[in-house]
C-alpha cells in the first residue's frame, strides 16, 4: 500500500511540475514556431514508431492472444479522433503521426479480429 501511495504522490508531483511548466511556456507567446513544430514532430515520430514492432510481430506470428480487443478498438477510435483534430487544426505533426498510427493500430485490430 505504501508503494502505491508513493507512486501516486510521485505522479501528482510530476503532474504539478508539468502543469506549471505548461503555464510558463504558454505565457511566452513569442516562442519560435519551428521549436514548437520540432517538439511536435519528435513526439509524433516516437509515439508512431512504438507501434511498428508490435504490428510486425503480429503480422509475422499471427498471434494476437495477448492483445485486448476492447483496448485496441478504443485506441483506434481515439487515434481517429486525434487525426480529425489534427485535420481541423491543420497541424502536420498531428495529421502525419495519427494517420500512420491509425494504419498500424487498425492492422493490429484486423489481425485480432481475424485470428482471435
Amino acid at each position: 500500500m505504501d508503494c502505491l501511495l508513493s507512486r501516486f504522490g510521485l505522479s501528482l508531483v510530476a503532474f504539478s511540475f508539468l502543469l506549471n511548466l505548461s503555464r510558463r511556456l504558454h505565457e511566452r507567446k513569442n516562442m519560435p514556431s519551428f521549436i514548437v513544430e520540432t517538439v511536435g514532430m519528435t513526439a509524433a515520430t516516437l509515439t508512431t514508431l512504438c507501434w511498428v514492432p508490435q504490428a510486425v510481430r503480429i503480422i509475422r506470428t499471427r498471434d494476437t492472444r495477448a492483445i485486448s480487443l476492447v483496448t485496441q478498438a478504443t485506441l483506434a477510435g481515439g487515434v481517429a479522433l486525434w487525426l480529425a483534430y489534427g485535420c481541423l487544426l491543420g497541424s502536420i505533426p498531428l495529421v502525419a503521426a495519427n494517420a500512420v498510427t491509425l494504419a498500424l493500430v487498425t492492422a493490429i485490430l484486423i489481425m485480432k479480429l481475424r485470428f482471435g
